[in-house]
């Protein structure tokens, strides 16, 4: 007798799955910006700017100055993934993997079924991972990620990019840098996102090429036949972020930038579907059902490299 795998969770229930699926790429795995686990729909995002405070004392009351209250909202979209696979396929790969890594005594997924939920999740997470940065919104699948949304607000420095490479990664993170605000630079969670091109020459120039003060053998002078994984530039954080398009780079606080979903939204979904049940057939459905968007807070705190 065949064993029917469906399986269904719900709401809160499929919240744990939702969670693996979007927060697993490499920005949010990472958390390199801030994570609003439970929206409902939308979330205000209020500024508040003001000018000098400080005015010289006097007996009498007077305002000392004038606070500016702005608001940018974060809204969340629906998004859903619908796929048919044939269970076959999918089995063989598991049974693979039971033999293969239990006899490892690494962990395996719990039944068939986690097993495709967590094939599909990284699907996701890879799709989120593109969507934060890059991502359109009137394209499907996607929503308005950093880029669009910092190329909307004049409020935001720009700095003119060009072709990064192992030579020139040193001076164009420098521009970069250069141009972060005097209040952001410093801050304890001020970051420079980059993009994968842009990181690989990061790393290839602290393997030493006799420029940048590194010498020819480079960083601890080991050259290139190490392990190097960059984690600062002038005592900034720098982070891969594999959505970036090439050349591309972002920088601001974690604490500007946002992305959001709803983990306990009732409408959350994710099933299994064993069609041999229904049709006769050795398909499988894999269907999920979850919210997503992305905003950032003061534009003129951010700087954005394009």
């Amino acid at each position: 007798m065949a064993t029917s795998i469906t399986t269904s969770y719900s709401g809160e229930f499929a919240g744990k799955y939702i969670s693996a699926a979007l927060l697993s790429g490499k920005t949010l795995g990472e958390e390199t910006i801030t994570i609003l686990p439970n929206i409902v729909h939308k979330q205000i995002m209020q500024k508040v700017s003001s000018n000098d405070i400080v005015k010289n004392g006097a007996c009498d009351y007077s305002d000392s100055s004038t606070l500016t209250l702005s608001e940018r909202t974060l809204t969340l979209e629906d998004f859903m993934v619908n796929v048919t696979v044939c269970k076959k396929d999918f089995l063989n790969t598991w049974q693979a993997a039971e033999v293969g890594l239990g006899g490892l005594g690494r962990e395996l997924p719990k039944s068939f079924a986690d097993f495709i939920i967590g094939h599909f999740s990284a699907k996701v997470a890879q799709r989120m991972e593109t969507n934060i940065w890059a991502g359109v919104n009137g394209t499907a699948g996607q929503f308005d990620g950093f880029k669009a949304l910092l190329a909307a607000d004049s409020d935001v420095v720009d700095v003119v990019a060009t072709d990064v490479t192992a030579s020139n990664v040193i001076t164009e993170l420098g521009k970069v840098a250069d141009a972060i605000p005097s209040a952001v630079y410093g801050q304890e969670d001020t970051t420079i996102w980059v993009a994968t091109n842009v990181y690989r020459s990061y790393i290839r120039s602290l393997g030493g090429f006799g420029a940048s003060g590194l010498g020819a053998a480079g960083y601890e002078d080991k050259g290139n036949n190490q392990a190097i994984t960059p984690s600062f530039f002038d005592g900034i954080k720098i982070s891969h972020a594999q959505g970036l398009g090439t050349n591309e780079m972002v920088a601001g606080q974690k604490s500007n930038f946002f992305f959001g979903t709803s983990l306990l939204n009732d409408l959350n979904e994710v099933k299994v579907i064993d069609m041999s049940d229904i049709d006769g057939s050795q398909n499988v459905r894999f269907i999920m059902r979850f919210q997503a968007g992305c905003q950032f807070g003061v534009g003129s705190d951010c700087v954005q490299y394009t």
